[in-house]
């Protein structure tokens, strides 16, 4: 049986710092994996039930980023973020960041989260409600894109 049910990504705003600027004069690139973090630890805190917050912690697997446009200085950047194919121990989460004014893509990020239980450190399943609540696919996730 599907469900019909759509998860809508979860959305912030941030805004680009002096302090995210690199030599080159636009955002470090390491800033965009901060706020694909970011955001996907205010979309748990935000959706995820109580229970699932004190029994659950998620570390990363695996990021990947496609850089489009740069961001600078006094932008604002809009950050979408959403869980993709989820499997047992892997949940692909994608985040795109577009400049508030234009809306213009600046980067794509995938990440591989595992879930870890709080108390014993150790993987562990995450329950249907939260998959329900968080992951638009089932299944294996994609695999690893081929290296360049």
């Amino acid at each position: 049986m599907s469900d019909s049910k759509t998860v809508q990504p979860y959305e912030h705003r941030v805004q680009v710092r002096p302090e995210d600027i690199d030599p080159l004069g636009h955002v470090n690139n390491v800033v965009y994996l901060r706020w694909a973090q970011d955001a996907a630890v205010a979309h748990w805190l935000a959706e995820a039930p109580p229970e699932a917050r004190q029994r659950l912690v998620w570390v990363v697997l695996r990021h990947e980023v496609d850089y489009k446009h740069p961001a600078r200085l006094g932008d604002q950047v809009r950050v979408r973020t959403w869980v993709g194919a989820a499997s047992r121990f892997r949940f692909e989460r994608l985040t795109e960041m577009y400049r508030a004014t234009d809306g213009r893509l600046l980067a794509r990020v995938r990440t591989l989260w595992c879930p870890l239980d709080r108390a014993t450190g150790r993987v562990t399943d995450v329950d249907p409600e939260v998959r329900a609540r968080f992951s638009t696919g089932s299944g294996p996730v994609p695999p690893v894109r081929a290296e360049l």
